[in-house]
């Protein structure tokens, strides 16, 4: 775990005070006119996050880097897509959507405080449930590491794992407690398997958080002014730039394989609506495993694998 322990105690407290400063400034953004003055401003707090998180950890761990950099740079996303949406919302409501809440729809705290939604028992006990499988894999992995030294089969138990623990497990926790609260939260991750193409699986299951950050926050602008096509295309390229940050940054390597595999999905997507493939879901369902899986070692690359992954769950290799 060494490569997410903090150096010191006071770098943990300067992370803290950034994250509360573009916090702050993300409320007053989006309490500016209406574009373009706000879109302005809410972008240059997104670069000015990066750079802060990199700057204030830059002698940290690459896991500390990472999570200094997701988290800062997820938090200024929520003023591009509270500018975007026009949205306005309590100090308090802002700071509970920003701050404790992984999606990026800011109308849905327009709700809080009411009555429980119904529902919330039931994400409780999913996120419970999915949270014991993941460290069930991450320990099989663990074991297979240690009897076959095998990285592939390692990775193929660990990462799923990873995923069950934080996709399906800690953020449907936190929707079911969010829902107790009367805000309609819903799962952010929504059985990403029985995708029948790429459009389904990116845009309606898989991390609908950041779904709805590029669809709000890029797409839209970009599709408005260039069309559909270019408003896809750059919804991926900004993804594949944002996966740099979070991956590549942190381990200072790798730099441009995220991209690569973002720009793969992307060209693969719109050639998908072409090939008509909604009609044979078997080829459907194929054609996006195939498209997701295959390319995956340039997302998670060796370097990311190793400074990152491995050390989270206890492997040196």
């Amino acid at each position: 775990m060494n490569a997410f322990t903090p150096g010191s105690l006071q770098v943990v407290t300067a992370l803290l005070a950034a994250l509360a400063f573009v916090l702050a400034l993300g409320l007053a953004i989006v309490r500016l006119p209406p574009l373009p003055a706000g879109r302005a401003a809410a972008w240059l707090l997104v670069v000015g996050a990066v750079l802060l998180a990199d700057r204030a950890a830059t002698a940290e761990p690459a896991g500390v880097r990472m999570l200094a950099v997701i988290a800062l740079l997820l938090t200024a996303m929520k003023a591009v897509v509270g500018v975007e949406s026009r949205t306005r919302l309590s100090a308090r409501r802002w700071l509970a959507f920003a701050a404790l809440w992984p999606g990026m729809r800011p109308s849905i705290f327009r709700t809080l405080p009411s009555a429980p939604r119904p529902g919330a028992a039931r994400l409780v006990a999913l996120g419970a449930a999915h949270i014991v499988i993941g460290v069930v894999l991450v320990l099989l992995g663990r074991a297979v590491w240690s009897t076959s030294r095998s990285m592939l089969a390692t990775a193929a138990l660990v990462l799923p794992g990873l995923s069950f623990i934080l996709h399906f497990g800690l953020l449907n926790l936190a929707a079911g407690a969010w829902r107790a609260a009367g805000v309609p939260a819903d799962p952010l991750f929504r059985a990403p398997l029985r995708s029948t193409s790429l459009e389904e699986f990116w845009g309606r299951r898989w991390n609908l958080a950041f779904a709805e950050m590029t669809a709000v926050g890029i797409y839209r602008p970009v599709a408005a002014v260039a069309g559909r096509s270019c408003g896809v295309a750059a919804g991926f390229l900004v993804s594949g730039v944002f996966h740099e940050l979070a991956i590549s940054l942190p381990v200072r390597a790798g730099f441009g394989l995220p991209l690569f595999y973002f720009a793969i999905q992307g060209v693969a997507m719109l050639a998908e609506r072409r090939l008509q493939l909604g009609s044979r879901p078997w080829l459907g369902r194929a054609w996006t495993i195939a498209w997701l899986l295959l390319p995956l070692p340039l997302l998670f690359h060796p370097p990311f694998l190793r400074g990152v992954v491995w050390p989270l769950v206890g492997l040196h290799p």
